[in-house]
Order: C-alpha cells, then structure tokens, then sequence
C-alpha cells in the first residue's frame, strides 16, 4: 500500500486528515504535517523526512501538499528525489484525497501520480507534471568523465 504524507499550511491538513478519518475509520500508512508560520524550514524538513519513513511499507509514498512551490511542496520535492517510488502532488482538495483513498492499495507511486492528476486537472498538478514543462537543466558534456 502507498503511504500518504499530508502537508499543508497551518491546520489544512489535519482537516483533511480528520475528514478522511471520519469516512475511512484509521488511516494505515497516513502522516499529516502541519506547515504553522513559526516552523522553521530546517524543522519542516525533518518533520517531512520522519513522516516519510512511518509512511512508507517499501511500496511508495505520495506527498499531497496545498500549494505548487510553497514550503511543504518544496521539502517533499528534495525528499523525494532520495528516495524511490515517491511522488509529489499539489492542489490537493477532500474530495478528490476520498476519490483517491481506495486506489492506494492498487496503484504504484506513478500510476497514483497520473490519476490523481487525471482526476483533479487543472488544478491539481505533480512534481513530475512541473519538470516535463521546465525540464531540469543537463549538461552537454560531463568534465569529469574521460
């Protein structure tokens, strides 16, 4: 089953959270991080990084942040470039976090990914979606190699 780290600013996730508690019974794999304006970055970060890992049964973990860019988005962006079969949503909303909550034990990380952005476009966008339109920069040549 994939695991789902909730980020967003201030209490937002935790309403989803309860939301989905209320209609699902516990959330196995589920972690909410709350993004308050006194949390320091370096904290968001750690906090992130400790959720990722109670998330994660080894099958994958998707990001669901609030907001392209902001800080929770950015912090699950550099987690999950370290580790595999992670994802990166934005422009979550409970409606749709319902509609998707069955498909976490059927889908791997990049088919959640595509449905979940298949289901909540325009406004619902993924890390992966942002680099296909800006893509990271390479280098023609590598100096380092001989």
């Amino acid at each position: 089953m994939l695991g789902w780290v909730i980020t967003c600013h201030d209490e937002h996730g935790q309403v989803l959270f309860d939301k989905l508690t209320a209609r699902f019974g516990p959330l196995p794999q589920c972690i909410t991080v709350n993004f308050r304006r006194d949390l320091s970055n370096n904290m968001l970060s750690r906090m992130m990084c400790d959720a990722l890992h109670h998330a994660d049964s080894g099958e994958g973990v998707i990001f669901l942040t609030d907001l392209t860019g902001a800080a929770p988005y950015r912090a699950a962006a550099l987690l999950s470039h370290k580790h595999s079969n992670c994802e990166v949503i934005t422009g979550i909303s409970y409606s749709l976090l319902e509609e998707m909550y069955p498909l976490r034990e059927s889908l791997d990380s990049t088919a959640f990914r595509e449905a979940i952005v298949a289901r909540g476009a325009p406004v619902v966008s993924s890390l992966w979606h942002q680099q296909q339109k800006n893509p990271p920069f390479v280098l023609l040549s590598d100096p380092y190699k001989h």
